[in-house]
């Protein structure tokens, strides 16, 4: 089995979580980096979309993923609440466009779904799963531990699509 890195993100206006996992022999997933992008309210939000490429673009860089995994945009309560979060998802799509890898998009459903086993669930039962796939290594940021839930769904989704390949 070929390694794969896929970088996820969890995108937000304030918080982004981001997280590089690498499969490898086996199956065997281990985690290279994860973490938030904390961003300041009082900054302007153009400032803050800038922040979530640039530092995107640093971390694809440095890690060379072959790809990204995103959440897909869902429906929010408030108006307001859900064209910003599209726009900070853009300027994650971004950074993958201008570093040249493929992006793949999953719903919260779809990323649960493949995580848990049940698209419903919340984000301790996601966390919780997350940290008993990947051990210690996942923070207790619920930002980042979402982005590799989001990475985790894309490896869980291209293993089963290989496997209908084969038969």
């Amino acid at each position: 089995m070929e390694r794969k890195r896929i970088i996820g993100v969890d995108p937000g206006s304030l918080h982004t979580g981001y997280g590089i996992v690498e499969s490898g022999k086996g199956g065997l997933i281990r985690v290279l980096i994860s973490g938030t992008i904390h961003l300041s309210p009082r900054k302007p939000f153009t400032e803050r979309l800038g922040l979530i490429f640039r530092e995107l673009v640093k971390i694809i860089k440095e890690f060379r993923p072959c790809g990204m995994a995103i959440e897909d945009v869902f429906c929010a309560a408030n108006p307001k609440t859900a064209l910003k979060l599209g726009q900070a998802r853009g300027a994650a799509l971004l950074s993958a466009i201008t570093e040249g890898i493929p992006v793949y998009e999953y719903s919260p459903l779809e990323i649960k779904q493949a995580v848990v086993g049940y698209g419903r669930a919340s984000k301790n039962q996601v966390h919780r799963m997350i940290t008993t796939l990947l051990g210690s290594h996942v923070p207790g940021d619920s930002h980042a531990s979402d982005a590799l839930a989001v990475a985790l769904c894309h490896l869980n989704s291209e293993k089963l699509r290989n496997l209908s390949k084969v038969r």
